[in-house]
C-alpha cells in the first residue's frame, strides 16, 4: 500500500521517496533531517506565517553571501553548530591543545618571518611578547612546527577588513620552529570586536537578546610532520566577553595568561601548543 502524507505519518512518506541506488551517507543524512526537522515543526505547531518569515529570514541570509562574506556560516557560527562539528571531528587526549573555529579572517600566503619578528604593522595598540613551544604529548619539543598567526588590529579589525587603512600583511606571519620548538614574536595585546551584525543574523541576535562581540583572542593554525593540524585561538583572561562568546568558541583550557611587564614591551603570553599525532586521530 502507497505511502501517503499525514501529520503522523510524515516523515516515512518522504523518506520512502528516497531512491534504492543513491549514495549511502546521503541517503542517511537526509533520513535523519527528514526526522527531526518535522519533529521540530511538529513540537513547537510552527504555524504557516511562522515558516514564511523563517524562509524570508533564509532569503535574506542568502542575498547577503558573497566572496567577502559568508551570511551562512555565521549563522552557523552563532547558533553554535559550527563549533559542535569542529568539536566532532576534532577529539584529542586530554593533554592536547583543544581545537576551536577557524573563523573567516585567515589569509592563505602569509610571509614566513624570523622568531622574535614584530608582525604589527601599523603601530597601535597595546605591544605584546608571545611566546613558548609546541610540543608532543610526551612533553619533547617539536622541530618544523609551522605557526601561522593572524590577529585583529588594536580598532578590532583584520586587515582584510580594511585593506585601504591598514598595511598588509598587519597583525599576521608564520614562524618555523627549530629544535627547541619554541617560538616567539612581538603582536599586540588583541581587543574584543563585533561580528558583522549589520544583516539577518545581527537581527536575530538583537531578538534574541544576545550581544555580536568575541572575545579578544589570537589565531593560530599550527602543522608539523606527523601531526594532527590545530585550529586554535588563545584568549585574553580578563575580557568581560569570555563567558558569552557569541559564536562559543571560547574553551578553559584556551584561556592564556597576559601579564604586563617592562616597556619597550608592555604585556608577556606564554602559551604551550602540544600537538596529537596523526596515529591517535585522524
Amino acid at each position: 500500500m502507497p505511502e501517503y502524507f499525514s501529520e503522523e505519518r510524515s516523515v516515512e512518506a518522504v523518506n520512502a521517496r528516497m531512491g534504492r541506488d543513491i549514495n549511502p551517507r546521503l541517503a542517511e543524512i537526509m533520513a535523519s533531517l527528514v526526522k527531526h526537522l518535522h519533529a521540530f515543526a511538529r513540537d513547537i505547531s510552527l504555524s504557516q506565517e511562522e515558516w514564511a518569515l523563517a524562509i524570508g529570514f533564509l532569503t535574506r541570509t542568502g542575498h547577503l553571501c558573497h566572496d567577502e562574506r559568508q551570511e551562512f556560516i555565521l549563522l552557523s557560527d552563532t547558533l553554535g553548530l559550527s563549533m559542535l562539528v569542529d568539536a566532532i571531528n576534532n577529539r584529542r587526549p586530554p593533554d592536547a591543545t583543544e581545537n576551536t573555529v577557524f573563523g573567516p579572517f585567515h589569509v592563505e600566503g602569509a610571509p614566513i618571518r624570523q622568531m622574535g619578528e614584530n608582525i604589527s604593522l601599523d603601530g597601535k595598540g597595546e605591544s605584546c611578547l608571545f611566546i613558548g613551544r609546541v610540543l608532543n604529548l610526551n612533553g619533547n619539543p617539536i622541530e618544523g612546527a609551522r605557526i601561522d598567526v593572524w590577529s585583529d588590529n588594536a580598532d578590532g579589525f583584520y586587515d582584510v577588513q580594511q585593506p585601504d587603512i591598514q598595511p598588509k600583511w598587519n597583525n599576521r606571519g608564520i614562524f618555523v620552529t627549530g629544535a627547541d620548538g619554541a617560538y616567539s614574536f612581538l603582536g599586540i595585546k588583541p581587543v574584543s570586536y563585533p561580528i558583522p551584525d549589520d544583516g539577518p543574523v545581527g537581527q536575530m541576535l538583537a531578538s534574541l537578546g544576545r550581544h555580536p562581540y568575541r572575545p579578544a583572542h589570537t589565531h593560530y593554525l599550527i602543522t608539523a610532520p606527523g601531526h594532527q593540524k590545530l585550529v586554535t585561538h588563545t584568549f585574553v583572561g580578563d575580557d568581560p566577553y569570555l563567558e558569552s562568546d557569541t559564536v562559543f568558541g571560547v574553551k578553559h583550557s584556551l584561556v592564556a595568561p597576559f601579564e604586563r611587564i617592562d616597556r619597550p614591551t608592555i604585556w608577556r603570553s606564554d602559551f604551550d601548543f602540544v600537538l596529537t599525532p596523526i596515529e591517535d586521530g585522524q
